[in-house]
This record gives C-alpha cells, structure tokens and sequence, in this order.
C-alpha cells in the first residue's frame, strides 16, 4: 500500500514537471530551444572535460581547450565538407530539370495515372506538382534570409557561449541545487542524480555514436554504390537516424530520389533502398546495441506520439528531441521509485 502511495506521489510529481517544463519551453520559445541544445552538447562533451582535468589541468583551461578544438573542427569541417555538400545541393537542385530526371518522372507519372485511378492519383501531375514544390522553394529564400538567418546567426554564438559555462561551472550549479535539499533527502537525491547522470548519459551518448557511425557508412555506401551527393545524403541520412521510424525511412527516400532525378533509373534506386534496409539491419543489430546498450525500452506508440507532437510544436528540432526527453522523464520517474524503495524518510 505504501508503495502503491509513493509510485503515485511521484508520478503526479513527474506529470507536473513535465508539463511545466514544456510551458518554459513553448513561452520562451527559441531561447529555450539555444539553452537546451547548449546543455545537451555540454551533457555530451563533459566526460572529455572531465579527462582532461584529470592530467592536472584546470577545468576552466580544460573547457577552453575543448572550445578551441570544436572550433578547429568546425573551422575545418566549413572549409571541406561544406563546400561540396553546397555544390552538390546545387548540383541536385538544377539536377531535377536535367532529361534523365524528366524522363523517370514521365515514366513514373505515367505509371501512376495507370495504375493510381482506384485511389484518386489518376490526374497527377508530377512535374507540375514539382515545379510548384521548386517555385515555393525559391520564394522562402528571402524570408529565411531576413528572418530566419538572424536567429540562426545568434544560435551560433549563444550555443557556444552557454555551452562553455556549464562545462566549466556544470559542478557549481550541482552543488547549489544539493545545498537547498533538506538534510532528510540529501543521500536521497546524491544517489538520484547518480542514477540519473549514469543511465542517461551512457544512452544519449551512446545515439549521438550511433547516429555519427551509421552516417559515415551511409556516405560510404553511397560512394561505392556511385549515388550522386552522396556527402549531402550521408550526413542527412546519419541525423535523421536519431529520429525513431521515421528518419531512416526518409534518408532512405533522399538516397533513392537523388538517384532517380541524376540517372532516370528507377531500378537503380530500388538496389539503393535495399542497400539502406541493410544498413539499418546492421545498425539494429550490431551498432546499436554496442553504442547504445540498455536502452530506454519505449513503447513504440508512445515514441509515434512523442514524434508526432515533438515535430508540431518544435518541427525538426523537436523530433530530434523528442526521444531523448521521453526516455529522461521515464528514466527519472523509474529511478525516483527504486531510490525512494530504499529509503525511509519517516
């Protein structure tokens, strides 16, 4: 009975969080989404620190150093990969008028108004429709330009910033929150947070690994199957693979649209999407269970929803997200009931 009560308490307790949490988030809008990105990469990167403070140095220099080498990447990955990745975008987008690209169009059109009568696709018009898509495209330029380059641009500087305050203060702002618990919660709440820092960062780690190898056998396998952008759908195709169901398929897709707009083959991108079904086979299998271990074992609905509302009220940044802050709430709510079990706070 007294632990029915307790499983209860805490679960009002994690509901309420939650959903404060999420008001923060909705009322501050982009500021949150620059703070939580910051804490996300700092959670990621603050074992590196924690290294090299360990030889002796300060963990003040020791972030700093860190900061100099992410921007040393950064500064290197601009002036190589970026390049041909926006060469090969352009390449793609004047790629989509070219005759092979024209005629597998036609030819799937074609198929289409055949075979799509039952279901109301007989009149469709695939060029019309993208053209329309490249019209629209074209138009939202400008706006991102004034609009969105802004944000993006602070983004860039803020992340950084915060992220290099909680790697070099991360333990300052832990030893505060402690200091306000009473004494009776004190082992109580070291050995929570614990739990907390263990299982979650072993598994949030453990995706970002998963998502860094299967993009770079992604790109692999796009070269020495000579998939045109190969670089671009890659590393697409590595991110989106954080995203449950949905993000392997639509990397999948990329892969097999680049090659049908630059070859006309439509078989060839058959063989393309089988090369990925097997590349997700392989990372079902055997990357992911070695990067990620123990995973959070989520209903697969519930990650259909959590998608699905991460993506309306957040778009791409919230399906990324989604996930991750499910599996922590079910992380903390699950270690919150063991840790109370063995404590008595009479």
């Amino acid at each position: 009975m007294q632990v029915g009560q307790t499983r209860h308490k805490i679960h009002l307790l994690a509901l309420f969080t939650g959903v404060f949490l999420l008001c923060v988030v909705l009322y501050v809008g982009r500021v949150a989404e620059i703070v939580i990105i910051a804490a996300l990469l700092a959670y990621l990167l603050d074992p590196v620190v924690t290294a090299i403070e360990v030889k002796g140095v300060s963990r003040t220099l020791a972030a700093s150093l860190l900061m100099l080498f992410i921007l040393f990447v950064f500064m290197l990955f601009w002036y190589t990969v970026i390049p041909i990745a926006i060469d090969q975008l352009m390449n793609l987008q004047a790629g989509t008028g070219s005759k092979p690209a024209l005629k597998a169009i036609a030819s799937l059109e074609g198929y289409i108004r055949r075979h799509g009568e039952a279901v109301g696709l007989g009149n469709i018009s695939l060029t019309e429709e993208l053209g329309k898509f490249k019209t629209g495209l074209i138009q939202k330029i400008p706006d991102f330009i004034i609009k969105d380059s802004v944000s993006l641009l602070l983004g860039c500087v803020m992340v950084p910033f915060i992220m290099f305050f909680i790697l070099k203060d991360g333990r300052e702002f832990k030893k505060y929150f402690i200091s306000l618990v009473p004494n009776r919660y004190f082992e109580f709440t070291l050995d929570l947070l614990y739990k907390m820092e263990v299982q979650l960062g072993n598994y949030l780690r453990g995706q970002f690994l998963d998502a860094v190898v299967f993009g770079v056998l992604a790109t692999i396998t796009l070269w020495a199957l000579n998939v045109p952008y190969f670089v671009v759908i890659g590393c697409f195709a590595g991110l989106a693979n954080l995203i449950p169901f949905v993000g392997p398929l639509v990397g999948a897709l990329a892969a097999m649209v680049a090659v049908v707009l630059e070859q006309g083959d439509i078989a060839r991108g058959a063989s393309v999407l089988i090369a990925f079904v097997i590349l997700k086979l392989v990372d079902d299998f055997a990357i992911q269970p070695l990067a990620v271990g123990r995973h959070v074992n989520l209903h697969p609905m519930v990650v259909a929803i959590a998608i699905i509302v991460g993506g309306h009220l957040f778009g791409v940044l919230g399906m990324l997200l989604a996930v991750p802050s499910l599996g922590f709430f079910k992380v903390v709510l699950e270690e919150s009931i063991d840790t109370y079990r063995r404590y008595r706070f009479d």
